[in-house]
C-alpha cells in the first residue's frame, strides 16, 4: 500500500507542476476517494480540470501530449456519455485515473459530491458547490414505465425461449438482465429522483437486506439452477414494480404478465422441475 501510494502522490504531484505550466489551464482540483479522504489500495485518482473558455477544444484535442507529461500511458481512452469529457489512463506502475474537464464559465456539472483544490489561480473554485443532477421527474417516470414493460419481453426472448433452445450462455445473459432490472427497481424505490445505475456503487444506495432475495440468483450455468432463479427475480421484480407503478401512476401490464408467467410456468414444469421460492 504504502510503495502504491507514493506512486500516486508522486503523479499527482505531476498533475499540478503540468497544469501550472500550461496557460489553458485556470484550476484543477481532486475529487473521489481522495477528496473523502477515504483511499485504499484500489482507489484510482480523480481529477478535475477547468480551462479557460476558448482554449478549452484545443486542450481536449491535445490531451493526450498534455496526458504523456505526467508520464508513460499504457491506457488511455475519451468518455463523453454523461454530456461532459472524461480522460481514462493508467500508468505501467499500476496507478488509474480519471480526469473531468469543464470551462471556466460552465464546470458544475462535471463532478459530484466533495473535492479538494489543486491549483486555482483566478479564484474559480471559490465556493464552488458540485450538486448531484436530479432526473427531471418525468423522464424518471418514463425510465421506470420502460424497465416495468420490457421485463417481460425479456424474460421471454431473452432467457425462457434461448433457455428451451438449450443456449445456456444466452439465456444467462437474459437473466443477468433481469436482475439488474429489480436491482434498478430497487434504487428507484430507494431514491426515485437519482437516475438508477445498475450495480455501479450499488452498496452506497442500498443496503445488504435490501438485495438479499436476489443472493440466490447468482447461480451456476445449470438449467435447473437458472430456472429457479428466474423465478425468485420475478416475484422480487412484482414485489417492487407493482407498487412503483401504482405510486406514479404507470399502467401495469397485468395482461403481458400473465401471458409471460404462464409461459415460464409451462416450461418449468415440461421440465419437471421442482422449484421453491
Amino acid at each position: 500500500m504504502q510503495e502504491i501510494e507514493q506512486n500516486r502522490q508522486a503523479m499527482i504531484h505531476r498533475f499540478v507542476a503540468a497544469c501550472q505550466a500550461d496557460e489553458r489551464v485556470v484550476a484543477a482540483f481532486l475529487g473521489g476517494s481522495y477528496a473523502r479522504d477515504a483511499t485504499d489500495a484500489y482507489s484510482d485518482v480523480d481529477f478535475g480540470l477547468i480551462t479557460l473558455d476558448e482554449a478549452y477544444d484545443d486542450f481536449l484535442a491535445d490531451h493526450k501530449a498534455f496526458l504523456r507529461l505526467l508520464g508513460e500511458l499504457i491506457f488511455l481512452e475519451v468518455f463523453n456519455d454523461y454530456g461532459f469529457d472524461i480522460v481514462f489512463f493508467t500508468f505501467p506502475d499500476g496507478v488509474e485515473c480519471e480526469l473531468v474537464l469543464g470551462r471556466q464559465s460552465q464546470f458544475t456539472h462535471i463532478h459530484v459530491g466533495p473535492y479538494k483544490v489543486l491549483l486555482d489561480p483566478k479564484g474559480c473554485l471559490s465556493g464552488a458547490v458540485f450538486p448531484r443532477p436530479e432526473v427531471a421527474q418525468a423522464e424518471q417516470i418514463e425510465r421506470l414505465r420502460s424497465i416495468i414493460s420490457w421485463f417481460w419481453h425479456d424474460l421471454c426472448h431473452h432467457f425462457i425461449t434461448p433457455l428451451a433452445r438449450g443456449q445456456l450462455w444466452s439465456a444467462y445473459g437474459g437473466l443477468q438482465d433481469l436482475r439488474l432490472a429489480c436491482v434498478n427497481l430497487a434504487r428507484l424505490t430507494e431514491n426515485f429522483s437519482a437516475a438508477p445505475e445498475g450495480y455501479e456503487k450499488v452498496e452506497q444506495t442500498l443496503t445488504g437486506e435490501q438485495l438479499v432475495p436476489l443472493e440466490a440468483t447468482c447461480c451456476p450455468l445449470e438449467r435447473r439452477a437458472m430456472l429457479q432463479a428466474a423465478l425468485v427475480i420475478v416475484r422480487f421484480y412484482q414485489d417492487l414494480a407493482i407498487p412503483l407503478a401504482r405510486r406514479y401512476g404507470i399502467a401495469y401490464p397485468t395482461d403481458l404478465e400473465q401471458v409471460m408467467s404462464a409461459r415460464l410456468e409451462l416450461f418449468v414444469a415440461a421440465e419437471g422441475v421442482q422449484v421453491v421460492i
